[in-house]
């Protein structure tokens, strides 16, 4: 999980947030000391990011003891002080106070945005649950972030559509448009990038009407991005496609109407919001 790209997110993390000493807590405390901290939920959702968490705590220190006591996909419930649940206790540490508070802001940082994304996720998931359809990120991420955003979309039961540009064609709004303006029919682009890709490489056309959607299929598509469309647009590509193809909705999606989107049939339905929308869930640090 904690590769060299990520490890280099990690450190960029801290050398943001400590390019040299925590001059607060040196302050305060002449001497280090030994604590113990918690970090605990304040939210109920899903939990994303602790392997990257640890791992900042462990760049900082080497010496802090680190006990993971969830896994990521694990359901957080919001912690209450009164009744100590188990299972709203998500990391403990022993160890160097300044190393602790040190680390405490970036290690949070990690786990509150890559929770709310897979939170957010788990809330389209459960939406659908009992249809084919599947929720589907996008690239609409943070830079730098791809990878881990893509892994919280995963361990809330969201599938990841392509990483990167190099991964899979898809003929896009812009490339259409490009076409017409040189004398290329949508038709003659799916031959295209048929012809000019191995086999192994998915090819995904977005269509805007039936139309577009009649003269992919008829050049050879098997996936169709179907953009923007309404309810009945979509019912009529579903029946026109009649199996030949994986159907994606892409476009005006809101949680509201993703029943709706869902009960045509639909292979994907791709959500930018579960991404670049999503709120940090609440999670604290405490020492104990």
């Amino acid at each position: 999980m904690i590769t060299t790209q990520i490890l280099t997110l990690i450190n960029m993390a801290i050398n943001e947030d400590l390019p040299g000493q925590d001059i607060t807590t040196r302050s305060l405390f002449g001497t280090d000391c030994s604590v113990e901290a918690e970090i605990v939920a304040k939210d109920s959702g899903i939990l994303a990011g602790i392997d990257v968490a640890c791992e900042v705590f462990k760049q900082i220190d080497r010496n802090l003891i680190v006990e993971k006591l969830l896994s990521d996909g694990s359901e957080l419930v919001q912690f209450n002080s009164d009744i100590r649940n188990k299972k709203s206790i998500l990391i403990k540490l022993h160890g160097s106070l300044f190393s602790i508070l040190a680390s405490e802001r970036v290690a949070l940082n990690f786990l509150q945005h890559l929770s709310g994304v897979a939170t957010e996720t788990y809330r389209y998931v459960q939406e659908i649950k009992g249809y084919k359809t599947k929720i589907m990120d996008t690239r609409k991420t943070l830079p730098g972030y791809r990878v881990l955003e893509k892994h919280a979309v995963n361990v809330a039961g969201g599938v990841n559509h392509r990483f990167d540009l190099t991964e899979s064609v898809l003929i896009k709004d812009n490339h259409i448009a490009a076409g017409i303006k040189n004398n290329f029919k949508l038709g003659k682009l799916v031959t295209n990038a048929i012809e000019n890709n191995d086999s192994s490489i998915k090819i995904e056309v977005e269509v805007e009407n039936l139309e577009q959607a009649k003269e992919a299929l008829d050049n050879g598509a098997i996936y169709l991005l179907l953009d923007n469309m309404e309810i009945s647009l979509i019912e009529s590509i579903v029946n026109l496609a009649n199996g030949r193809a994986v159907l994606e909705v892409s476009g005006g999606v809101r949680i509201q109407n993703l029943k709706n989107i869902a009960k045509t049939g639909v292979d994907f339905i791709s959500v930018g919001a579960i991404t670049h929308s999503s709120r940090f869930l609440d999670l604290s640090l405490e020492i104990v």
